[in-house]
């Protein structure tokens, strides 16, 4: 992986971005000695190289089990118990992968992630029709989100197939001794894999949360790990400064952010990365966003956005940077046919790999924002594979970490997320919410 701070340079000096490492480093230190903000949320920080050979052939046989008996298999999990496996089977997968027939592979989808009744009726309309499985993804197993979507989903396959075959059909990812769901799982005899206590849900992609969804697509969890533990490897505190992606990365953000650059914008060319990007907006706004700092990330796919934002970038508010995702190498080929009638006018372009025109798209679209006033960080993977999207993911935790401590705020808690539930819980009449709800009810009239 290679990273690129050339281009933002003309808007904050090297040396002020260089001149954060001795904090870069004091925040290695913190993070490796377990004596900072958020200490007892560090599970993750060396979770891939301890994950054992007994690890991953467990989580292999769960998800040949669920495969073997499934056309498709229901992940139900909201936040970090979603958006991790989600933007690695996105990343990984087909683009048209549920127009291939008999792929080999279930179907993996998603619910819990939302309380649309449209979306989670459509989803048991669609069940009904097919052969399926659930892994339900819960610490507590009362989060609101997922315990609702988990309960017509398991009424639906009990009511479908029988109880004992249901509770075959079921695997629970949870706490180890403790929760709602837990107590469930152990009276229903579901199979279960365990959170650790010490990772938080957007760092947990590497643990069974994010590892037996991605199994039971078909990628390969071994390379996943395997980059993670390359990543782990070259972010680690023996690294120095100039050569530490993950130090570099958080130095120049912070750097930005002292220019008043406040919002980070990830880019990429490729649609595949879409749901990456969602996973690495929550794992930085819900890291970084609280005490009333934070850069506020968001996200475009390019070149489509460039034909809606593209124009707010290029000339909106001065208060943007990018950090560009891209891939050196394609996995696919295709060439540009010759056009006898030339109607189009992209004859200049005949014979050329659409990557070709992709890559230029893009060198043209950073340079015309560079001039434009929007710095831009580049970060580079030779291929879209397991590998490096595992390497990547340890990466932007490792780079979110250290980012957050540099801000001055602890990286592993979310005090904000408990706002919207307590009132949501008032709104809806929960026992001990009663009088909370009848002040909100008066504010709504």
């Amino acid at each position: 992986m290679k990273i690129n701070l050339e281009n933002i340079f003309e808007f904050v000096p090297k040396k002020q971005v260089y001149a954060l490492r001795e904090e870069l480093n004091r925040n290695q230190q913190l993070l490796h000695e377990k004596t900072g903000k958020g200490n007892d949320f560090l599970g993750w920080l060396n979770l891939p190289s301890s994950i054992t050979e007994s690890d991953l052939s467990e989580i292999e046989s769960v998800a040949n089990d669920l495969r073997s008996k499934s056309d498709v298999v229901v992940v139900v999990g909201i936040g970090g118990s979603y958006l991790g496996a989600k933007a690695v089977i996105e990343a990984l997968n087909h683009s048209f992968a549920s127009m291939i027939p008999h792929s080999g592979n279930p179907t993996v989808v998603f619910a819990g992630q939302n309380i649309s009744e449209d979306y989670h009726s459509e989803l048991l309309q669609v069940l009904d029709k097919v052969r399926y499985s659930i892994v339900v993804i819960s610490k507590s197993g009362t989060t609101t989100e997922p315990a609702l979507g988990f309960r017509l989903l398991r009424n639906h396959l009990e009511a479908k197939v029988g109880k004992a075959e249901a509770a075959s059909r079921i695997v629970a990812i949870t706490d180890e001794s403790k929760g709602a769901l837990r107590k469930l799982a152990d009276q229903e005899g579901y199979r279960t894999f365990v959170i650790p206590d010490d990772v938080g849900g957007r760092y947990s992609v590497l643990t069974p949360v994010g590892l037996l969804p991605v199994a039971i697509a078909g990628f390969s969890i071994r390379e996943l790990v395997k980059g993670a533990a390359d990543a782990e490897q070259q972010t680690s505190p023996s690294v120095k400064f100039e050569e530490n992606p993950a130090c570099l990365y958080a130095a120049a953000r912070n750097a930005l952010y002292e220019k008043k650059k406040l919002v980070e914008i990830m880019v990429n060319y490729n649609p595949k990365l879409h749901f990456l990007a969602e996973w690495w907006k929550q794992l930085y706004g819900e890291s970084e966003g609280k005490e009333q700092k934070g850069i506020f990330p968001a996200s475009v796919d390019l070149t489509s956005d460039l034909h809606s934002l593209g124009q707010y970038i290029q000339e909106g508010e001065r208060m943007i940077f990018e950090t560009v995702l891209t891939i050196a190498e394609p996995e696919t080929r295709l060439n540009i046919p010759n056009d006898p009638e030339n109607l189009d006018q992209l004859n200049f372009i005949s014979g050329k790999r659409l990557s070709e025109v992709n890559r230029m798209a893009e060198l043209g679209t950073i340079l015309a924002h560079i001039d434009g006033g929007v710095p831009n960080i580049v970060i580079e993977i030779p291929r879209l594979n397991a590998y490096w999207v595992g390497y990547l993911m340890y990466f932007f935790e490792k780079a979110c970490a250290l980012s957050g401590y540099t801000l001055g705020v602890n990286p592993f808690d979310q005090p904000g997320v408990e706002a919207y539930k307590k009132n949501m819980f008032a709104l809806l009449g929960k026992p001990g919410f009663e009088a909370q709800g009848e002040q909100l009810r008066k504010r709504l009239e």
